[in-house]
């Protein structure tokens, strides 16, 4: 998730936030009205709790599309440590091999040169 991405998810949250918000005002003036000595007014309630049952709505959407898109983030997609490690190692094991190599490129110089020198004396 770029920071870009990032950016725009907790926009989208931030909207969520201000929607919660305007919910528990809608709840509160439902209840305010509820309290009302002269009676509630039945249109401004009937407003409210369609504005409040489109919003808990809303919320429940924005939320689960920001979950999924949490659930599909992955930080270590691009990550190239374990192929940077094996060819490290792989490095290793080459040079290591090297080191073999020239051992028993030593070893048969020396063969060569005692066979040489074995028969000269001859």
């Amino acid at each position: 998730m770029d920071s870009q991405s990032q950016n725009t998810s907790l926009q989208r949250l931030q909207n969520v936030e201000k929607r919660i918000v305007r919910v528990l005002e809608l709840a509160g003036g439902v209840m305010d009205e509820m309290a009302n000595q002269s009676g509630p007014r039945k249109e401004l309630i009937n407003n409210h709790c369609s504005e409040f049952m489109q919003l808990i709505k809303d919320i429940q959407v924005a939320l689960r599309e920001e979950i999924k898109s949490a659930c599909e983030y992955r930080p270590f997609e691009k990550c190239d440590y374990v192929p940077r490690i094996s060819n490290e190692i792989c490095c290793k094991k080459l040079e290591y091999v090297i080191s073999q190599f020239d051992g028993m490129k030593q070893t048969i110089e020396g063969y060569h040169a005692a066979a040489l020198d074995h028969m000269a004396l001859d």
